[in-house]
């Protein structure tokens, strides 16, 4: 996978197993955001293996091979990947949860409106993505296909300086993103598992606001909002990770 990172850093895929002694029989999909890695996921996925649930972080597909590989894949393709996964941890478990992180909570979103998902946790979580970016990128993509990026949003300097990413971000990638967006929004009433809405205040890509709209509209009878304090977009490894560890641990563990 062709990305930059701090060299001890994993971002590579994981399936973790709990002792047998401890699992619950449950198992949760967890899905990285665009341009990211399986390491946005791990200390989530950590916190449900301790409470006895399987977690299985994989690589979103066309990320693999960089961002070459990323501009030329289709929505519909990440969608698949994740589905592929969810319906075969379906097959092995009694009961499936799915936890995602931006785009990934997009696919989570997605997943529950077509699949029998037992619950679902979902952070930073782009509904609409704030203006310029969606008018400019039609006409940006005649100049260039790609944008240089930093980290994603992390307000703790450490985390920030050790995250792994493509470093490149696929203008084509946005607009798959955005294209993914409106099929989740037009069909959110749909969504009736058990879910926590989790979002860091300080989140500059994608707003708080995207998250209080996941909470309201959703159809889902058992519903939770968690806004982190202190976190920007990937909150998972920022300053609020160890509270969202827990309660996605909590949510989940109930479930």
């Amino acid at each position: 996978m062709s990305v930059w990172a701090d060299a001890g850093v994993d971002a590579s895929a994981f399936d973790l197993i709990p002792e047998p002694a401890n699992a619950t029989g449950a198992a949760a999909l967890c899905l990285h955001g665009l341009t990211g890695t399986p390491y946005e996921v791990r200390p989530l996925a950590s916190a449900l293996v301790a409470r006895g649930i399987r977690a299985c972080g994989p690589v979103g597909a066309g990320h693999e091979e960089g961002p070459e590989s990323l501009a030329e894949t289709p929505h519909e393709m990440w969608l698949d990947a994740a589905r592929e996964k969810f319906e075969r941890l379906r097959r092995e478990h009694d009961r499936v949860f799915l936890v995602g992180v931006s785009m990934g909570g997009l696919l989570s979103l997605r997943l529950a409106q077509t699949h029998d998902v037992d619950a679902l946790v979902v952070l930073g979580t782009p509904l609409v993505l704030p203006p310029p970016i969606p008018q400019l990128l039609p006409a940006m993509r005649w100049f260039t296909r790609f944008r240089k990026k930093g980290p994603s949003g992390i307000e703790d300097p450490v985390a920030r300086a050790r995250h792994p990413g493509l470093d490149r971000m696929p203008l084509d990638a946005v607009l798959e993103m955005i294209k993914l967006e409106a099929k989740v929004i037009e069909d959110l009433g749909s969504i009736s598992a058990p879910i926590l809405v989790a979002h860091g205040k300080r989140d500059k890509t994608a707003r708080p606001r995207d998250a209080e709209r996941i909470h309201r509209e959703v159809g889902s009878r058992e519903k939770e909002l968690f806004l982190l304090e202190r976190s920007g977009h990937v909150a998972s490894v920022d300053y609020d990770g160890p509270a969202l560890a827990r309660a996605t641990a909590d949510f989940l563990g109930r479930r």
